[in-house]
């Protein structure tokens, strides 16, 4: 796979670490959106051209396949652009800021016959991938994710602490993450669903604090709190209530309701989700299917987002 980065920020900084661990995908050519900060993540990386312009991106030689990186409101055009131009996409979430885009962004897909995958990160990290392998053999039955999406951002700043020239939002980007983890793992669209946000900050326009609930057809909750006035720890935090104990999921690690580590061995030999993630994109390519988090699996939690955000 000959595979062109879109992006230079904090995020493409962690793909860019997992696909250097993976043969059979190389990296010829980076766009970024600043021309500074392009070059020296080129340098840093080893990739050989970089610009800032997506159009010689996608017809640099050789290059089949794009993962998308870049600025959320940028997600759903370079999506489209990379799709028209015949390429293979991994677009990280969310894959637009509307249903709207989201649903044309699918019709794109089936169009250009590609494979669209959606960086749901969260549905190969090993800890949650245990879990569902669980559920899915009927060991656990899931009774209440609880979650915890916090972050410290009362100004315009990214993961590094570098100004952002966009503004994040917490619906359609960090709670994103949570609705299709929940879905996926309960195998269904939420039949329930609330919200409620705090005050919008005076100069980002954005609520700054936001709670989410959705019910399953089968009675399972997701209780969702998120925050850009949290002060301490970033991330996000997954308890498991089931009927057969407690299990608490923080990226990569998984341990028990008494805080005993969860042996994740069994999952995969590989324990870096973002690997995974890539590695399931090379293999849908390859092999000419969809991907686990393709752009139409990952559509119903943009709906649900929607029926959220119309909460408010």
């Amino acid at each position: 796979m000959e595979l062109c980065l879109v992006g230079e920020g904090a995020i493409a900084r962690k793909h860019m670490a997992a696909l250097k661990r993976i043969e059979g995908i190389r990296v010829p050519y980076l766009v970024g959106g600043v021309e500074a900060s392009t070059q020296k993540f080129a340098e840093e990386f080893e990739i050989p051209e970089c610009g800032t312009d997506l159009a010689q991106g996608l017809s640099f030689p050789g290059v089949d396949s794009v993962l998308i990186a870049s600025s959320t409101p940028l997600h759903a055009r370079q999506a489209e652009a990379a799709l028209e131009a015949g390429k293979h996409v991994l677009l990280e979430i969310p894959m637009a800021e509307s249903l709207a885009d989201s649903e044309r962004l699918c019709g794109a897909r089936r169009q250009a016959g590609r494979v669209g995958m959606v960086c749901h990160t969260r549905r190969f990290n090993p800890s949650h991938q245990w879990v569902h392998e669980k559920i899915v053999r009927g060991e656990l039955k899931l009774q209440h994710l609880v979650a915890e999406t916090f972050f410290f951002r009362r100004t315009n700043t990214n993961a590094l602490g570098e100004p952002r020239s966009w503004t994040d939002h917490l619906l359609w980007h960090h709670a994103c993450h949570t609705v299709d983890l929940f879905q996926y793992q309960t195998g269904a669209v939420a039949e329930r669903v609330s919200a409620q946000q705090g005050p919008a900050h005076p100069e980002l326009g954005i609520a700054m604090d936001m709670t989410v609930g959705l019910r399953s057809a089968g009675g399972a909750l997701c209780s969702l709190a998120l925050s850009f006035n949290n002060d301490g720890p970033l991330g996000t935090t997954f308890r498991y209530i089931c009927d057969n104990g407690t299990y608490i999921a923080r990226y990569d690690e998984l341990v028990d309701g008494e805080g005993k580590l969860v042996d994740l061995s069994g999952v995969s030999p590989i324990s870096d989700g973002f690997e995974l993630q890539a590695r399931e994109f090379l293999a849908a390519v390859t092999e000419g299917r969809e991907p686990n988090a393709s752009f139409d699996q990952c559509l119903p939690a943009m709906q649900t987002l929607d029926r959220l955000e119309r909460c408010f």
